[in-house]
């Protein structure tokens, strides 16, 4: 950003006191620092002609700011950042102040920090209420479920979360989404996870060894989502030691886990029991119930039905 003094110096030409005195006026004639020289007569001519330089500069960036091409094409000394002018102990200083753009892209980076999704499409981390359409009983319902608990969720103190079922495409994952969004507003961490990939990603963590880490990141989400838990391929690893062990941490810890599935409850629970080895034990038939004793006790059961929007 050009200086008063460098400006003055590309002048090759005029009388440089004329051309001095006129900038002076240009820049007292300004309507911010009319105002601010009204709210401080006591200043001194020989004050102000110390600050000449700051008020330039500010008068120079502010209208940058009023003639704005956008955050990315800035032309501000500091970009994204207004100028503001402030006496200390008479004379003048310029500080800067994140600009009203700056500030929107500062919380859209903060909004999106604390929603975080792992192999979910990036317009489901982006949905609000605005976009859920009440077009049945049954979704009036779970949004009214959803706001409920957006309202009441306290992670650490409370552990209640929802289970949402129903057909293919109704939304169910659009609303939890929106749900997240409206946490974030909130400022409280939430982790959309799709189920079946997150399984099978862990599984490939063995070998490499970031399953600990992949895991452990997941089970102390303080909001956790698992979408469309019921489509992995069931197997007696993923149940007890991977489900089983996150459903408990979270139950034990108080942190909320919202569910969405094809399933309802009792067909939930007849997945999780028929595993890989074909039919079901008794053995795994009593692993199973143990599971959704914990997702009944913990979450708001929702049955949502509609068109498929996918459609």
């Amino acid at each position: 950003m050009d200086s008063i003094d460098k400006v003055l110096k590309s002048w090759t030409s005029g009388n440089l006191e004329d051309r001095l005195a006129l900038m002076t006026r240009e820049i007292l004639k300004d309507d911010r620092i009319q105002a601010i020289l009204s709210a401080h007569p006591e200043l001194t001519q020989e004050q102000l002609e110390r600050g000449m330089n700051e008020l330039y500069q500010y008068k120079k960036q502010m209208k940058n700011c009023d003639l704005c091409p956008g955050l990315d094409a800035c032309p501000n000394l500091l970009k994204g950042y207004e100028p503001k002018l402030s006496l200390y102990r008479n004379d003048f200083q310029l500080g800067y102040q994140p600009c009203r753009l700056k500030r929107k892209e500062e919380e859209r980076k903060r909004h999106a920090s604390l929603v975080k999704s792992l192999y979910i499409p990036k317009e489901m981390t982006e949905a609000n209420f605005d976009g859920f359409h009440e077009d049945n009983t049954s979704r009036i319902n779970a949004m009214a479920k959803a706001m409920e608990f957006i309202v009441n969720v306290q992670p650490g103190e409370n552990g209640r979360g929802l289970y949402i079922y129903g057909p293919f495409g109704v939304g169910k994952t659009y609303l939890m989404g929106a749900i997240a969004n409206e946490l974030a507003d909130r400022n409280i961490e939430t982790m959309i996870v799709y189920t079946p990939d997150f399984f099978r990603e862990l599984k490939n963590g063995i070998s490499d060894g970031t399953y600990q880490a992949k895991l452990e990141e997941v089970k102390r989400a303080p909001v956790l989502i698992l979408d469309d838990i019921g489509a992995e391929t069931m197997s007696n690893w993923v149940r007890d030691d991977i489900l089983g062990a996150l459903l408990q941490f979270r139950m034990m810890e108080k942190l909320p886990t919202l569910f969405t599935s094809n399933f309802d409850l009792d067909e939930l629970e007849y997945h999780l029991s028929y595993t890989q080895k074909g039919g079901i034990e008794k053995i795994d038939s009593l692993k199973a119930k143990r599971i959704m004793e914990r997702i009944r006790h913990l979450s708001a059961t929702i049955d949502m039905k509609g068109d498929n929007k996918r459609d």
